[in-house]
């Protein structure tokens, strides 16, 4: 389950994926969409989910900005969320109500929305290079998060299986 950015921002986004492959041959990135992961994957027999549009009625868009680049240690590079509290308090709801309607369990680490340009298969000789050149760029940017969407890997990508508007407004 995941807020994704609009199409211009997922270009840029993809551009900087594009780069980390092309620079540190790290492209595993490249097989989900730009997006803020609010549920980690998880493995369901259901193929129904609309109870998540009751959900999503029940929620306001939320303003977003990204900043810059960060890391977790030397393992992920990202575009970075600027802290928001309306969207940890719509992932906190969020997981609860996965949790309680769809059986899903809560990830016991803490929220730290992001948008991931590389990670699993950057090499950690190749980390240091690629940290230097991605902290060293500048990018800023905001939009409104007024959809959640459901991805499912489809064997070797991630795409969109279903979308629900956040239209409490």
């Amino acid at each position: 389950m995941a807020v994704l950015p609009p199409s211009t921002i997922q270009d840029e986004v993809t551009a900087f994926k594009q780069q980390a492959l092309e620079r540190f041959k790290t492209g595993h990135a490249l097989t989900a969409p730009p997006h803020i992961t609010l549920l980690p994957p998880f493995r369901s027999s259901r193929t129904d989910f609309s109870i998540l549009r009751e959900f999503a009625a029940e929620q306001s868009p939320i303003d977003i900005q990204l900043k810059d680049f960060d890391r977790f240690d030397q393992r992920v590079i990202f575009v970075d969320v600027v802290p928001n509290e309306p969207l940890t308090s719509l992932q906190k709801s969020l997981e609860l109500y996965a949790h309680y309607h769809l059986g899903i369990e809560p990830e016991y680490r803490p929220f730290r929305p992001h948008m991931t340009v590389a990670f699993k298969d950057l090499k950690r000789p190749a980390f240091p290079e690629a940290w230097a050149y991605f902290a060293e760029q500048a990018y800023e940017r905001s939009f409104t998060a007024d959809t959640l969407y459901m991805l499912k890997h489809n064997g070797s990508t991630w795409e969109v299986l279903e979308q629900w508007a956040l239209s409490n407004n």
